[in-house]
């Protein structure tokens, strides 16, 4: 019996898709720990369901339309019947002991929710694309190490949430704790169930043993663009005010205010001022929403520990992101 189901939402992936697939077949021949794979098409007409009928390995459901990321992959984690769930972006390609490195990490530790594989840079493996989120105060969140060689991120750790580009979850967790906010569609996503998931007591982690190539930004065309900029900075909103007491934003709300501001200039100069804005107005006005209010996390004492844990990293980690650049 599969022990891993590995979940690739796509959506008009077909430049990427095959290789990513192909990764995983190579894969298949060296794990011990045993796995499927589950695409989930998001409505594709750039050829990738003719590919995907011809790959007779690998189970596929087709949607008609584009229902976003959180929509896929959690459709994609409540058809898998397996303890753990890997989800994959489809612009990848695995390396040998991805799929085994990544359960050996997740299954030796119980209050382990998630564990962020190492992600290269396609065009420059020496360096790294993510080791695993970060996110402070100010409100920013940041790729561990983007960038930088990967030869220094060569150790496992403890992160404040796993990038779900390439991730491990036990998937019990999120009968407890729900699946991923589908009101985000894309973005920040994968920073929003890992905070939740430490506010009831997990914690997420980093594994470079597991390793991916990542294209990134593929299906958005940059790293930066204002489709990206409006529902991310939408989503950094939704993110603060579902997860933070009110006591905790009022703490937080200088550093919060400064590290919105300070974006506001980053995107003015690029062109993308008015966007950014935008985003954050319709972050606020989802916040505000009936439906965003039912997603509000309803906190308690047992909560406590994990909110005073959450809120000494929240500053410490101000100055790795302040020095790494955001």
């Amino acid at each position: 019996m599969e022990k891993v189901t590995i979940v690739i939402p796509n959506y008009d992936g077909m430049k990427f898709l095959p290789e990513c697939i192909e990764s995983l077949k190579a894969e298949i021949q060296q794990a011990t720990v045993s796995y499927e794979v589950l695409v989930i098409d998001n409505g594709s007409t750039d050829g990738s369901v003719e590919y995907l009928k011809s790959c007779d390995w690998v189970k596929t459901i087709y949607l008609d339309e584009n229902t976003g990321f959180c929509h896929a992959v959690n459709l994609g984690i409540k058809k898998s019947k397996t303890p753990y769930v890997i989800l994959l972006n489809n612009d990848t390609k695995a390396y040998p002991g991805f799929v085994q490195g990544l359960y050996n990490a997740i299954s030796k530790r119980k209050k382990c929710f998630s564990v962020s594989a190492q992600m290269l840079m396609w065009d420059n493996d020496k360096l790294l694309d993510d080791a695993g989120d970060l996110y402070c105060c100010l409100g920013w969140s940041r790729s561990r190490g983007k960038g930088k060689p990967a030869a220094d991120f060569d150790k496992p750790g403890n992160v404040f949430s796993a990038c779900g580009g390439a991730a491990i979850y036990r998937r019990a967790v999120f009968e407890k704790i729900g699946y991923f906010d589908e009101l985000h569609f894309a973005y920040l996503e994968d920073l929003d169930i890992g905070y939740r998931a430490k506010l009831f007591g997990y914690y997420n982690r980093y594994e470079p043993a597991a390793k991916v190539l990542h294209y990134g930004s593929a299906s958005t065309g940059s790293r930066y663009n204002t489709r990206k900029t409006e529902l991310s900075s939408a989503n950094n909103v939704y993110v603060i005010a579902k997860n933070m007491p009110v006591w905790q934003i009022v703490i937080n709300l200088f550093p919060l205010f400064a590290g919105f501001a300070a974006k506001y200039v980053f995107f003015a100069r690029k062109k993308m001022g008015r966007q950014y804005m935008a985003g954050l107005a319709e972050g606020y006005k989802r916040a505000r929403s009936a439906e965003g209010r039912k997603h509000k996390v309803k906190l308690g004492l047992k909560n406590a520990g994990p909110l005073f844990k959450i809120q000494l990293e929240l500053w410490a980690n101000i100055f790795p992101i302040i020095k790494d650049g955001n």
